[in-house]
């Protein structure tokens, strides 16, 4: 009995370990949903709220509050074309695409890189065409991104290129004094040009699967406690079978179905 008692305290601890795990992969994914709500909330608010100029959200150290993302604004001035940078393997129109980057400085003094769209990618190592952006003085509506991070990778980029929008590198190759707290995915231009790259999809307002998942491990925990309770019953079962306090339970013996056909067939057989 001991050491039966000493065997299912060990279960015990499994399980408390198991539903421990549990709770933290729960608690997991229950923050993963909120942060994915606040996410798709701050797009709610921000994405088609009217343009403001830019100095008005981007402050003088170029740093964009996050409350500010995805909101547009207004730009006036002119492209730095000779600066322009391309982004390399960049997930539209099902391949890996390229997206135009391009400095833009504002009648305030503030350079902005603008994300001008995508153009995919050509029969060499280089898009076979690139819309050039409009000359002189222009009015550009973007909607404000947080820069990227280099790649984990360590991969890096040919000459013109950049493997990710990691704005302090952009600042570097363009020496334009670019902003390195944000960065703008047009909207339009104005004059609009004859061509231009293509745009940018608005974000999915999918929840994704957080709280399923979330409610699936909390689930998960509850069965392990239901599976140690099952297996304790079936020892104790067990030992009071053997101790012969119980009669013991033979299998139920499952019958041949053509056997039970053959029997009926002989059974109408007249003797």
């Amino acid at each position: 009995m001991k050491q039966r008692l000493l065997r299912w305290g060990a279960y015990v601890l499994v399980a408390i370990a198991f539903a421990i795990g549990c709770v933290f992969l729960s608690q997991w994914q229950f923050d993963r949903n909120e942060s994915r709500a606040t996410q798709i909330a701050l797009v709610e608010r921000n994405y088609d709220a009217e343009p403001r100029p830019v100095s008005d959200v981007i402050d003088a150290d170029g740093e964009l509050n996050p409350d500010d993302e995805w909101r547009p604004v207004e730009l006036r001035g002119e492209y730095l074309a000779d600066a322009q940078l391309l982004a390399r393997n960049r997930p539209h129109g099902g391949t890996s695409a390229f997206e135009v980057l391009v400095p833009f400085r504002d009648a305030s003094g503030l350079v902005l890189l603008v994300d001008r769209g995508w153009v995919p990618p050509g029969e060499g190592p280089l898009p076979d065409f690139v819309p050039a952006p409009p000359a002189g003085e222009t009015t550009v509506i973007v909607r404000l991104r947080p820069g990227e991070r280099l790649p984990a990778s360590g991969r890096t980029a040919p000459e013109g290129q950049v493997p990710t929008i990691h704005l302090p590198t952009v600042a570097e190759l363009t020496d334009t004094g670019i902003v390195t707290g944000a960065y703008g995915q047009m909207v339009s231009e104005d004059p609009a040009p004859d061509a231009r790259p293509s745009g940018f999809s608005a974000p999915t307002e999918d929840p994704g699967p957080h709280l399923s998942y979330a409610i699936q491990w909390i689930l998960f925990a509850i069965m392990g406690f239901a599976f140690l309770g099952y297996v304790i019953r079936i020892e104790i079962t067990k030992a009071r079978e053997d101790a012969g306090e119980i009669p013991k339970q033979e299998p139920r013996r499952r019958r041949d179905r053509d056997a039970d056909d053959e029997d009926a067939l002989l059974d109408s057989v007249p003797r």
